[in-house]
């Protein structure tokens, strides 16, 4: 079973890198699964994490949803990290038309991405539920920043679904099509 968030119990080693880094600074965790992905979703998501690590160290109901958010958040942004997320670092490089190094490496994630894609989906409606039940506890007890966070991550789902992951697979036909188009 995994370790308790932020201030509880349990070893260091089982929670979540993101958590680690937020809960234990200095820790020697490498997060090499963050290269490549675009600067402003990156620090769109360690922002949340920061936030949500503050939220579980909360008593109450609001700590309580707060951590069990956390449990079924964490596994899902570390495989956004993965394979969702990392393509997007081409497309800046991809719209203004310039060759882009490496470029061919995203298709294996892309790939798995659109495999993936109705788990993902599936996972973010288990995410709303508990962000929504966050939201319920953080408004019942005054908890405004837990609220906040709230609001925020659930647009943020949103956006992933109806944005970031279609431009993922894009970026991947992209790739696919400037590779077959220059080989042929």
């Amino acid at each position: 079973m995994r370790g308790s968030m932020c201030g509880q119990p349990g070893p260091e080693q089982q929670l979540p890198a993101r958590f680690i880094a937020v809960c234990h600074p200095g820790s020697d965790v490498v997060r090499d699964h963050v290269l490549g992905i675009p600067t402003a979703i990156r620090q769109e998501h360690e922002e949340i994490h920061a936030r949500l690590a503050l939220a579980t160290k909360l008593a109450g109901r609001t700590g309580e949803a707060a951590r069990a958010l956390a449990e079924v958040l964490h596994p899902h942004f570390v495989r956004e990290e993965q394979i969702a997320l990392p393509p997007l670092g081409l497309l800046a490089g991809l719209a203004k038309g310039e060759p882009v190094a490496g470029m061919l490496e995203v298709l294996p994630m892309v790939d798995a991405l659109r495999a993936e894609l109705p788990h993902m989906i599936e996972e973010h409606r288990a995410i709303t539920a508990a962000t929504r039940r966050l939201a319920g506890a953080a408004e019942l007890e005054g908890q405004a920043a837990a609220a906040q966070l709230a609001a925020e991550l659930l647009a943020h789902a949103g956006m992933e679904e109806q944005v970031m992951y279609p431009a993922a697979v894009l970026v991947g036909e992209l790739v696919r099509l400037r590779a077959a188009s220059a080989s042929g």
